[in-house]
């Protein structure tokens, strides 16, 4: 049997396959809802050039009769990110597939999707991670000295900076299936962090709670409430910088190598973004994710018995910051024993 661009499977069937691949992943990708979409085009290149022109300066200069105005010449920054492609697969044997009482070949699929969605989510994670505005909790200067976690001033402090640098409040998000679109939702800056903060978050006060917003339907996989307009999804992905916070401060009160015990506190990234802050290309749609199956029983040079087949996924992907002033890091400490 000849073998086509997706294996054992026809052009029709590799797109379902790829629906199958995106469903089981889908609710992982946390960081998918709040980025400028930019789906990739085929035959395009493997650079993505995102521009933004810059504000001009207020003209409050009154205008001196009969005389034109200077003008002003229009200003942009480019951002450049380069695609770079993942994949990997899974191997099945004819063995496996004759005697097994599962549909191993569907399980490999919904597993390999899962796969795909986690590496692409830590990939946009680290980018976010490497933005150069950066706060430490509780006012501290540097990633050594955290010892605390978030507070209610940090939140305050992320909150004016983004109003004072004309941060918009992200309004419409993409949609959590396997096509590309977006959804409205109700108005705010949107934070992004580890499960091990929850019990610090919740404790600020004046945080609601998700359960009690007047309308709990509209709220995200992963969302445990917001503090005045900052919303918060966490998510287990948001990995800490394990022992980084060499300072003396709280050497057993916080997590310190992913555990408790004594010893340097682990530092997390607390991510809080606004509209347009960064830009993905999704994991989305017909061409963002390519499957490919090839059953046990096609014999080929390498396998004269056809003994062994495999499901595997490949993608192009590619993240940036567009605007740092958009997109802030709050480093802090996760309380080891919350009350």
């Amino acid at each position: 049997m000849a073998i086509t661009t997706y294996g054992d499977i026809s052009p029709r069937t590799a797109g379902f396959a790829a629906k199958k691949l995106l469903e089981r992943g889908q609710f992982l990708m946390v960081t998918e809802r709040f980025g400028q979409v930019d789906p990739q085009g085929k035959k395009k290149t493997k650079t993505r050039k995102y521009r933004r022109y810059e504000s001009l300066a207020r003209a409050d200069a009154p205008l001196a009769e009969g005389v034109s105005p200077a003008g002003q010449q229009l200003t942009f920054t480019d951002v450049i990110a380069t695609l770079e492609q993942y994949g990997d697969s899974v191997k099945l044997t004819d063995v496996i597939q004759d005697t097994h009482e599962d549909d191993v070949l569907m399980e490999s699929m919904e597993l390999a999707g899962e796969q795909a969605a986690e590496t692409i989510e830590v990939l946009r994670i680290n980018v976010l991670k490497g933005g150069s505005n950066v706060a430490y909790a509780n006012g501290v200067t540097s990633r050594a000295a955290v010892a605390s976690p978030a507070t209610r001033g940090d939140l305050r402090l992320i909150y004016r900076s983004f109003r004072k640098n004309k941060a918009r409040q992200i309004s419409k998000v993409v949609k959590a299936s396997a096509m590309v679109s977006t959804e409205p939702v109700a108005a705010a800056y949107f934070m992004m962090g580890s499960t091990d903060c929850d019990a610090d978050l919740r404790g600020l006060t004046g945080f609601v709670p998700a359960e009690q917003y007047s309308n709990s339907g509209m709220m995200f996989e992963g969302e445990i409430g917001k503090m005045e307009n900052v919303r918060v999804i966490l998510t287990a992905l948001f990995e800490p910088w394990l022992s980084a916070a060499t300072s003396a401060a709280g050497q057993s009160t916080y997590l310190t190598n992913g555990t408790t015990g004594t010893g340097s506190a682990d530092v997390y990234p607390l991510i809080t973004v606004a509209r347009d802050g960064y830009a993905i290309v999704p994991l989305q749609g017909t061409n963002a994710v390519t499957p490919m199956v090839l059953n046990p029983g096609t014999p080929s040079k390498s396998d004269q018995l056809g003994q062994v087949g495999f499901v595997s996924w490949k993608t192009w992907q590619t993240a940036a910051i567009l605007n740092q002033n958009w997109v802030n890091r709050l480093e802090v400490a996760a309380t080891q024993s919350p009350s």
